[in-house]
């Protein structure tokens, strides 16, 4: 399902963080279910035969509806937030809502590829979420992900923080998103490879995840990177250990579908008719669901060298900075195997992430 972004009054185009519409000033809500904006008054609204109220944390910019039998005042992607800033903290709170956008952002996506979400309060091993601040802390937070607990440091929100690390680790693309992409890609390593046949799978293209991951970590920033690794990684950093190599992975299946999505919504294709590059159009999809890999890839493929075309034509770099090389290639293709057997219908997802609420649903 498309995601809808247009003022239900006026039908003015909206950013997905949106509160309130830019050209009529209309009160804002955004339904996850349907995905699309609702007007709201009195901070709520009709939709169906239920009532949907403003999410309890929309002081911090989250615009969320919460259905009226939720178990909490919170939307659910705010009820994935396991661990944030205290409440006097404003400092802090300022750069969560900016990494809580990232997060609906994320949650959108997997609900739109079927993906499974079982929050952390759920069951043990489900999704959550920690977001500290070392600033605030005087202590560095290390990102990462733990029995389905994914920590974000707020302080990498910063841009020049963030930019001065992306240089210093060397790396081609840093954003929070990315952040995000990559440490649900270590969630759903467990998630998805159900069967030993999977496990093998996946031993086979990316590694043995069972090696020390402790060992690998003190080779990779001792070391580095083998010099050929292009030939059979995404990235540098995909080199270090094969959770490591999944993870980007998947976090690169999310960045293509992601943007592949945006193109379609907004009408994006590229005309055969006007170049010499090509003897057919590239219309991107909003979902390759039903399509092979090799059609995903292909269209990737186009729409990234325009992209990246546009990017230097404002004096940026590439907007996806990285080689797709054959072996990459077939670990996407796992990836595309894994994500196309999986889908949920929504009424599956909101079972699984509301239990109590499945007579209702």
């Amino acid at each position: 399902m498309s995601t809808q972004p247009r003022c239900p009054h006026c039908r003015h185009f909206l950013y997905l963080k949106r509160l309130t519409c830019p050209n009529c000033d209309a009160e804002l809500g955004f339904h996850m279910l349907s995905r699309q904006f609702y007007g709201i008054r009195n901070n709520r609204a009709q939709i169906g035969e239920h009532v949907w109220y403003t999410c309890s944390n929309r002081d911090w910019e989250c615009n969320w509806l919460v259905r009226e039998d939720a178990p909490a005042g919170r939307c659910f992607s705010c009820r994935l937030t396991r661990t944030r800033p205290p409440s006097d903290d404003t400092v802090a709170l300022s750069k969560l809502a900016s990494v809580e956008e990232s997060k609906r952002r994320l949650i959108l996506q997997l609900g739109a590829l079927g993906l499974p979400i079982v929050g952390w309060d759920v069951q043990e091993g489900g999704l959550g979420f920690d977001l500290l601040s070392s600033l605030s802390l005087g202590h560095p937070v290390m990102i990462g992900h733990a029995n389905g607990i994914i920590t974000i440091d707020l302080a990498e929100s910063l841009d020049d923080r963030r930019e001065a690390l992306r240089v210093r680790l060397g790396e081609v693309y840093r954003t929070i998103l990315r952040h995000l992409r990559h440490e649900v890609g270590h969630y759903y390593q467990n998630v998805l490879l159900t069967d030993d046949a999977a496990w093998a799978r996946s031993r086979e293209l990316f590694g043995d995840e069972r090696s020390s991951y402790k060992d690998a970590i003190a080779r990779h920033y001792r070391y580095g990177a083998p010099d050929d690794w292009r030939e059979s990684f995404i990235s540098e950093y995909a080199t270090m250990h094969p959770w490591e190599d999944f993870a980007e992975t998947f976090a690169h299946y999310l960045h293509i579908t992601g943007t592949l999505q945006t193109a379609a919504a907004v009408g994006m294709k590229l005309d055969a008719t006007v170049t010499s590059m090509r003897d057919t159009d590239v219309v991107p999809l909003e979902s390759y669901q039903d399509e092979p890999v090799q059609q995903l890839l292909s269209d990737w493929e186009w729409m990234s060298q325009s992209f990246n075309r546009i990017n230097r034509s404002m004096g940026f770099g590439d907007l996806y900075p990285f080689e797709m090389v054959p072996a990459v290639r077939t670990k996407l293709g796992f990836m595309h195997d894994l994500v196309t057997r999986a889908p949920l219908t929504l009424e599956q997802q909101m079972v699984l992430a509301f239990p109590q609420d499945e007579e209702r649903a």
